[in-house]
């Protein structure tokens, strides 16, 4: 399986490039921003992006949407939840920033349980677990999750934005997320990667 991070975009998001090795097909997950270093990593490992995959729908996770869907072609999926973020800068809160940024509309609504194909050998199974925002979501293939903003290592993701709730995000990361092995690797929206087993003996948000 092809698997590359990049942290991109002044508020250091993590955007991660996983596919197929047969096909070179590839996701790109939450490009949040600096599209000329994900292009350039397109090119360089000969990489062709099919899908751009947000985890939900916040700016710093969408930001550079438009400039990928127009280089490669591929489709953005995101939950239906969070589809209105892509192209309203109020939802997405870029304005925040001083910036009306938008992205094209979603080609694809995602929902819990499906599953997103990568080429021969790679499948992305969409698990929904809101909190952070109402249509946020994890991606789990084998023994790796992408968990967004859902949980970070040490810490978990903010609630105190519109459609954010503390109880529904601790729920879902208990049933959603700590159901898994100890060994299941989890990369965050920011900053390090983590481990289901790490989180479960240290976060101290999730001392039940």
């Amino acid at each position: 399986m092809i698997l590359k991070g990049l942290e991109i975009s002044a508020m250091a998001v993590n955007c991660y490039i996983v596919g197929c090795e047969e096909t070179r097909e590839v996701a790109v997950i939450d490009p949040g921003g600096n599209p000329r270093a994900i292009l350039k990593l397109l090119e360089d490992d000969e990489l062709k992006a099919v899908y751009i995959i947000n985890t939900h729908g916040h700016i710093d996770h969408i930001g550079a949407n438009r400039a990928i869907k127009d280089a490669t072609g591929a489709k953005i999926l995101i939950h239906e939840a969070d589809s209105k973020m892509l192209v309203n800068s109020v939802s997405n809160f870029s304005f925040l920033m001083g910036s009306k940024v938008t992205s094209p509309p979603a080609d694809q609504f995602l929902k819990d349980g499906d599953i997103i194909k990568i080429g021969n050998t790679v499948e992305l199974e969409v698990i929904h677990t809101p909190g952070h925002s109402p249509g946020g979501i994890c991606l789990k293939t084998g023994d790796i999750m992408f968990v967004g903003d859902t949980l970070f290592y040490g810490s978990i993701g903010r609630t105190d934005f519109p459609g954010g709730s503390y109880k529904q995000l601790i729920e879902n990361i208990r049933d959603r997320i700590l159901c898994y092995d100890d060994k299941v690797v989890c990369y965050p929206g920011h900053g390090p990667e983590t481990t289901v087993g790490f989180e479960r003996k240290n976060n101290p948000f999730l001392r039940f």
